[in-house]
This record gives C-alpha cells, sequence and structure tokens, in this order.
C-alpha cells in the first residue's frame, strides 16, 4: 500500500448529501425499550471510543444505505476514502422449528398477539424469547459476526459502530426489523399470529370446512354437534367438578380447589429493578453498567435456584 493510500485513513470522512443521518444529535441514541436494550448491550462489550467514533459517524450521515434481513445487516458507510466501505454485520436467524414454537406460545396469549398486531412490541416478549431458548438480543460480542471494507484492523470499526447506532434507529421505526434479523419477517409474523388465532373460535356454521379447534377438556358441543370453543375464564374453569345449585350456597365460602399449604409468591425477574430505574449516568458506568448489573443478577438468581 502506498504512503497515500495509508494517509486517507486519518484524514477526516468524506461530506456526504443525503446519507442516513441519525435522528438524536445527543445523547444516547434509541427511544423504545427494544432499540435502548440493543446499545444496552452493545456498549456492555467494553468497545471503547471506537462506538463514539461511529456515533459520530451516524450523527453525521456517513451510512449511505442499510438493509436488514435474515441473519445478516448490510450497509454502504463513507470513509476517507472514494468508494464506500461495505458493512456486514451477522446474527443467527432462528429455524423454522424454533420459530413455530415461538409462534405459538405468542398466539396463545392475546397479550402478545394484541400488541404485535398492533405494530408494538411488548417488554415481556424478551423473556419469552428467552424461556423458548430463543433470546432476542446477543449475549456475547462473539455471536455477532462483523465485518467492513476498510483497513482497520479493530472489530468493530468506527464503520461497524455507525451501522450498529443507525439499525438501533432503524429499529425504533420498525421494531418488526428485530425479528426480520432474527429470521421472520412483520408480514410472515403477523399472517401466522392471524391464523393461529382463528383457529380457536373459527367453527364452521354446519359445523364441517371450519378451521379445527383444538379439543379442550370441558368443552360441549353446540347446536350443531361441533365443539364449541372453551375461552377466557371457561377455559380456566373447564377442569373443576360440575356443583349442583343447591350445593353451591353451601360451598360458597370454600375455595374451589385445595389451597396449597404456603401462600402464593409472586415471582419477578431479577432485573425488574433495573428496568424501573432506566439507564445510569455516564459518571456511574452509564448503560454498560445496566447490563452488567444485570447479569450479575441473573448469575445470582441462578446460584440461589441451584441450592
Amino acid at each position: 500500500m502506498s504512503p497515500f493510500k495509508r494517509f486517507e485513513d486519518y484524514r477526516p470522512p468524506l461530506r456526504v448529501e443525503g446519507g442516513l443521518r441519525a435522528r438524536s444529535t445527543r445523547g444516547a441514541i434509541g427511544q423504545s425499550w427494544w432499540s435502548r436494550r440493543f446499545v444496552e448491550v452493545l456498549e456492555s462489550f467494553a468497545l471503547g471510543s471506537r462506538l463514539t467514533r461511529g456515533r459520530a459517524y451516524a450523527r453525521r450521515g456517513q451510512v449511505l444505505r442499510l438493509d436488514v434481513s435474515p441473519g445478516k445487516v448490510t450497509a454502504e458507510v463513507q470513509g476517507s476514502r472514494p468508494r464506500p466501505y461495505p458493512v456486514r454485520i451477522g446474527l443467527a436467524a432462528y429455524p423454522e422449528k424454533v420459530w413455530r414454537r415461538l409462534e405459538s406460545e405468542l398466539a396463545g396469549q392475546a397479550f402478545f398477539s394484541a400488541r404485535l398486531l398492533a405494530g408494538d412490541l411488548p417488554a415481556e416478549l424478551e423473556e419469552l424469547f428467552a424461556e423458548a431458548g430463543a433470546p432476542l438480543f446477543p449475549a456475547e460480542i462473539d455471536e455477532l459476526d462483523q465485518s467492513c471494507g476498510c483497513p482497520d484492523f479493530a472489530v468493530p470499526c468506527k464503520h461497524l459502530a455507525a451501522t450498529f447506532y443507525l439499525l438501533a434507529e432503524a429499529f425504533d421505526a420498525d421494531p418488526f426489523h428485530l425479528l426480520h434479523w432474527r429470521g421472520r419477517s412483520r408480514a410472515e409474523l403477523l399472517d401466522r399470529l392471524r391464523t393461529l388465532r382463528a383457529r380457536t373460535t373459527d367453527v364452521a356454521p354446519d359445523g364441517t370446512g371450519g378451521t379445527p379447534v383444538p379439543a379442550v377438556p370441558g368443552a360441549e358441543p353446540d347446536a350443531t354437534g361441533a365443539a364449541a370453543p372453551v375461552l377466557g375464564a371457561a377455559r380456566a374453569l373447564a377442569g373443576l367438578p360440575a356443583i349442583e345449585p343447591d350445593e353451591e350456597l353451601d360451598r360458597f365460602w370454600l375455595a374451589p380447589v385445595a389451597l396449597p399449604d404456603r401462600p402464593p409468591t409472586l415471582a419477578t425477574g431479577p432485573e425488574l429493578l433495573l428496568r424501573q430505574l432506566g439507564s445510569p449516568g455516564s459518571a456511574i458506568g452509564g448503560p454498560g453498567l445496566a447490563e452488567r448489573l444485570r447479569r450479575a443478577y441473573r448469575e445470582f438468581g441462578s446460584t440461589e435456584g441451584a441450592r
């Protein structure tokens, strides 16, 4: 490489017209919980000043293009050389079998289905994915396959870092980009949820030709002889024994099922307090501190559970 080419690497980047400029002009990047969580995970990897320089690139509009597809994000970032650098960030997309299981879990709870169909990602989604063995966010930097066409040996370089921050803002604009990166597009996921939800309620008027209704204990046939779907509270009470009206008055103050020996306890995630407090200030460690505490709480919780 000629010394002149080498010198170009240390010049300011070429000014870009019409690049993708970060909406945030100062402070943290990311407005929604999922984009802030993504940035917190990145900053917890202790990548130092490279993220700071990448944030400046993102705010200057040096990213020319950003595309999200299953398993990879591709971009072009303008640096100090005339030709933009190609950037690629890979993250494992979950196979069809995993997504089928996730969709069944999501469709089985009206809360998740309603929020997703409304275009929103509830915060509880992260826990549901984690319990299914398919976490939304990378836990280690090695889970990200990063490459850039620049001559910088650092990974991530400032061009990759700029792409990360623009990606976080893309998640703000459309949260389904995050799920698409993991292997499911918005259209595919919502179509599957509508189909699965319809199967629990859709029965043909004559009892034939409709979508099969899952067998539920306690479901009684309707006037056509078809099994009527059991929904809401009826599903929870379906397994309880029937009680004659005369006996109902005598049993009014009795519990329908035997009470446990111990009163139930409210189980909460180990990082619930961190979510309520928000991101720490930069003077005490910033988002990286929150992520390290979150991991520590999870480790303490698993240790206590193993005793």
